[in-house]
């Protein structure tokens, strides 16, 4: 199912393109019709070029890696930073840094600077230095908390960048490029659509168009970070789970030592396995290989798939009845085992 519809976009007025004269000519395929002078996007195209961008999204906030948007023009400054902070990722709202990427190093340092001018704030350093000083700080801290406040969490390179008109942040798409960084981007018939990896030909003037088509890849992004976290939790119960069982193999194994040691009796299982299929032969020696690492006695019976069934029976009441058999499996050649203990 899409994530959006052609109604909807077109309600949000996805579907207006730039003047004729403005166009792109590598935008063409992406292009309904003009009527007065303008190109008329076909949403049909777009709506699955969204589902496409969403569903990449979705796999790679899924795998714990950030996600940096871009929208720096005044119609898209709003709705970034209240849709993209909701969902804890990194965005740009103000001018892109010359560098933000090919020259991360130094922005980091420049972050930096700002957790240590907020920790001076805190720790009490501002009440032991001057009026001036105090000025001075402040209206650096002003300046860096407003370029660089949405980005303080973002510690290494994105894994992604999504990009509200690339004609606008060209910049930021040549450093992307440069260091082969997924761009995602919404484009409008004046941009070259060849310039990002995953175009959505859109309105990117409208503040309706951006709005629902970034609201759409929150969603998305949102979704991936919920089902990592049923991930986590579930690998960590697995994990759990786990360590139990391996305690008490090796309580098990602990106490089969004392009761060698002790001179008594050691539990023995017997194995029957009909036929040599690899599901079959795999199960049944799983279960002889955990019997031996406890420290189990055991002992593997193997038939052929001819067997007779007067024959089978016969080796199972013996084993029933043989006193130092203290449990028994027989595996047959059926999609389902049969497990029999004493």
């Amino acid at each position: 199912m899409s994530r959006t519809s052609f109604n909807e976009l077109l309600e949000a007025g996805a579907h207006f393109g730039h003047l004729r004269r403005k166009w792109n000519p590598a935008m063409a395929p992406y292009i309904f019709a003009e009527k007065n002078g303008i190109h008329i996007i076909d949403l049909n195209k777009t709506v699955v070029k969204i589902d496409e961008a969403a569903n990449a999204l979705k796999q790679i906030s899924r795998s714990g890696k950030k996600i940096l948007f871009v929208a720096t023009k005044k119609q898209a400054k709003e709705i970034v930073s209240e849709k993209i902070k909701s969902i804890n990722m990194p965005y740009v709202t103000e001018r892109w840094p010359g560098g933000m990427l090919t020259n991360f190093a130094t922005i980091r340092k420049a972050i930096r600077k700002m957790g240590s001018l907020e920790k001076m704030v805190t720790d009490g350093t501002y009440d032991n230095i001057s009026k001036k000083e105090r000025l001075m700080f402040s209206r650096e801290k002003a300046k860096l908390e407003t370029q660089f406040g949405s980005i303080a969490d973002l510690t290494r390179l994105p894994a992604a960048i999504f990009i509200v008109d690339i004609t606008k942040e060209h910049i930021a798409v040549k450093e992307a490029k440069r260091l082969n960084i997924p761009t995602f981007a919404i484009v409008d018939t004046n941009s070259n659509p060849n310039e990002v990896d995953f175009p959505i030909p859109a309105n990117d003037d409208a503040s309706t168009s951006i709005a629902h088509i970034v609201e759409v890849m929150a969603k998305a992004i949102s979704e991936g970070l919920s089902e990592r976290k049923i991930d986590k939790e579930t690998q960590s119960s697995e994990d759990k789970e786990s360590g139990n069982a391996q305690e008490r193999a090796e309580e098990l194994a602990e106490a089969v030592k004392l009761r060698k040691k002790e001179g008594k009796k050691i539990p023995h299982l017997a194995a029957i396995l009909v036929g040599n299929d690899g599901g079959s032969m795999t199960y049944v020696g799983a279960k002889v290989k955990a019997c031996n690492q406890i420290g189990f006695e055991s002992t593997l019976i193997q038939y052929d798939e001819s067997v007779s069934e007067e024959v089978l029976m016969n080796k199972i009441k013996t084993l029933n009845e043989d006193k130092s058999i203290d449990g028994f499996i027989v595996q047959l050649p059926l999609p389902k085992h049969i497990d029999e203990l004493k």
